[in-house]
């Protein structure tokens, strides 16, 4: 027994872990998701600023969410949440990665002042839940069912890709890009389902299906949308100057085969008795690729593609009989080619027969801007598009590319939802107006989250205006006077360009409902994670891989490590059995070498 009644400390965690616990770690993490809510606080809306991240190798310039969520390298645990729903809201929706974050946090701020006074974390989880329910309902509700197969659906169409690009870098250009984004999601469903396009298996892999190429240079209006695959020319070899560069109504042969002349391995033998054995053994290799380049031309191709490099010796033989062949071409665009054309791709060159070969109306290949391209069109399955991309710099279209990625997302989404709503503020408002009259129906401190959570709701309009430069008090009273005193209310938001209200809806500003639906529910979900952490480790990293064993061994009181423990006993086993000492592992057992 340990004199004067001393119980000895139980170390659980590794030396240097940092634990907090209790009401103070709960604050502490909503302080920190405030502080990520600020980095892109000023992205929102039309007139949201942009924000650069530099890494040391690249520069990025960005006002999409997502992308600076991302790019910020977050390293507190709890504000990690916030990155996963806004790449998760980027995902599925597309738009919408920068108000799920705001909204997130929002609510958490809104309910940090309950848990301050001792409210209990699960009586306002549950709460924040059924606030959360009640407002995706009533976002159902609101939303207006379009026929996307009549002019008015069309035109809701081109609203929503509007919208989607009134916040970026090329809004100014909706004009050019939202009738391509339209044109090239339509396409995805195939020309015979206009009556099923949430039916259709293209729309899913909407990021397989259209292609984005971008080419420096030139002027953003120069961009064009490709109805077909295009692709840069790939590496070429001697006699592809040679080749026939334009086809009508080709054949098209895919193939995932080397066409070219191979080295022997290392260390290969070849034993020979005669030296005309030899020059037989190199007719025989040359008789092989003269064998596959056969098969390719007898099967009627003039053009063929392949994954593999296409060598010099192959790309001559087809330039000499009119075949026109690109080597080393990527995996997605052979696959668009295949899904455009009917081809199948091949993965031998024997037994090639016509059913496997595709088909276009045009094929050429054209210069745009420094680069040449190979474009296919008039494609018999219009499921695939391309579109080319130009700008003045690097950066410029890769934020055109991200911006059309989240135009072609919410197209998607108003495809397969054929709904939509009111954007500039007009939703959130007219949810939390129903949240308020909810909130006067209960008793108890679910009335009080209630409000909060619909106060919460308000940060969306209230920032359009901030980051505007409008008085946002000024526009969130008449905007709240309108959504409750006049019936046909319902629409308003905020009006960007003059610092005023107005029925956005009439005004055309769309967005998908499920857009709406998705930011609440995971904006909901994200704060209710974060609200039940009631205890934050954070483990050391450690820099020696045998730290570990060291702490263990030293905390030990000068005793053996592990280890040497067992080793001594494996020593005195094989000793008893005549076997070896000194470590040495005993009969039936040996070390296993490792790679390094």
């Amino acid at each position: 027994m340990m004199q004067g009644g001393m119980r000895p400390g139980i170390i659980l965690l590794r030396e240097g872990t940092d634990t907090a616990q209790g009401k103070a770690q709960l604050i502490s993490n909503i302080n920190a998701c405030q502080a990520v809510a600020d980095a892109v606080r000023t992205t929102l809306g039309p007139r949201g600023m942009d924000k650069l991240v530099a890494d040391g190798r690249r520069v990025t310039i960005s006002n999409d969410g997502a992308t600076i969520m991302r790019l910020l390298e977050i390293e507190h645990p709890a504000a990690k949440t916030l990155v996963d729903i806004s790449m998760s809201q980027d995902a599925e929706v597309g738009d919408g990665t920068t108000s799920v974050v705001l909204l997130a946090v929002e609510i958490l701020k809104q309910m940090k002042p309950f848990v301050e006074e001792g409210v209990h974390p699960q009586i306002i989880i549950r709460n924040i839940r059924t606030a959360a329910t009640m407002a995706v309902q009533k976002v159902h509700d609101l939303s207006v069912s379009f026929d996307i197969t009549t002019p008015e659906g069309e035109e809701m169409l081109l609203k929503t890709a509007s919208t989607a690009l009134n916040s970026k870098l090329i809004a100014s250009h909706q004009d050019l890009f939202a009738p391509m984004i339209v044109d090239a999601v339509k396409s995805l469903a195939g020309a015979d389902q206009k009556n099923a396009y949430s039916d259709s298996e293209g729309l899913d892999d909407l990021r397989g299906m259209i292609g984005i190429k971008k080419i420096p240079g030139g002027d953003v209006r120069q961009s064009f949308l490709v109805k077909g695959v295009a692709f840069k020319k790939t590496f070429s070899y001697a006699g592809f100057e040679q080749m026939t560069k334009k086809f009508s109504n080709p054949k098209i042969l895919l193939l995932n085969v080397e066409l070219e002349l191979k080295n022997e391995k290392e260390n290969a033998e070849v034993r020979i008795e005669d030296p005309e054995q030899y020059q037989s053994i190199v007719d025989a290799e040359w008789q092989v690729i003269y064998d596959k380049l056969d098969c390719c031309v007898d099967c009627g191709a003039n053009i063929v593609l392949s994954k593999l490099p296409i060598g010099d010796l192959a790309t001559q033989y087809f330039a000499d009989r009119g075949l026109f062949c690109a080597g080393r071409v990527e995996d997605g665009d052979l696959k668009r080619v295949a899904k455009a054309t009917g081809a199948t791709v091949q993965t031998s060159t024997n037994g090639i027969f016509s059913g496997v070969l595709g088909t276009c109306a045009d094929f050429e290949e054209t210069r745009v801007g420094d680069e040449r391209f190979n474009i296919f069109t008039g494609c018999p399955n219009s499921l695939t598009s391309t579109m080319v991309l130009r700008g003045g710099s690097e950066q410029f279209i890769a934020e055109s590319e991200r911006s059309i990625h989240d135009a072609l997302m919410v197209v998607k989404r108003s495809l397969v939802s054929k709904s939509v709503v009111a954007g500039g503020g007009a939703v959130e408002l007219e949810v939390a107006k129903h949240l308020r009259e909810h909130a006067l129906t209960i008793e108890g401190k679910g009335q009080l989250i209630i409000n909060a959570f619909a106060k919460a709701l308000e940060i969306v309009p209230r920032q359009l205006c901030d980051n505007a430069g409008f008085d946002s008090n000024d526009i969130l009273s008449a905007l709240r006077r309108k959504h409750t005193q006049d019936e046909d209310g319902k629409w308003y938001g905020v009006d960007i360009e003059n610092g005023d209200i107005f029925d956005t809806f009439a005004a055309g500003i769309w967005e998908p409902s499920d857009n709406k639906s998705n930011s609440l529910a995971s904006a909901a979900e994200a704060a209710g994670v974060i609200l039940s952490i009631d205890e934050t480790v954070i483990n050391p990293r450690s820099q020696d891989p045998g730290a570990a064993t060291g702490m263990m061994g030293g905390g030990m009181g000068g005793q053996k490590p592990l280890s040497n423990m067992m080793g001594g006993a494996m020593d005195t086993v094989n000793a008893q059995a005549g076997g070896s000492r000194s470590g040495n592992l005993g009969g039936g057992v040996s070390y296993m070498k490792g790679r390094g």
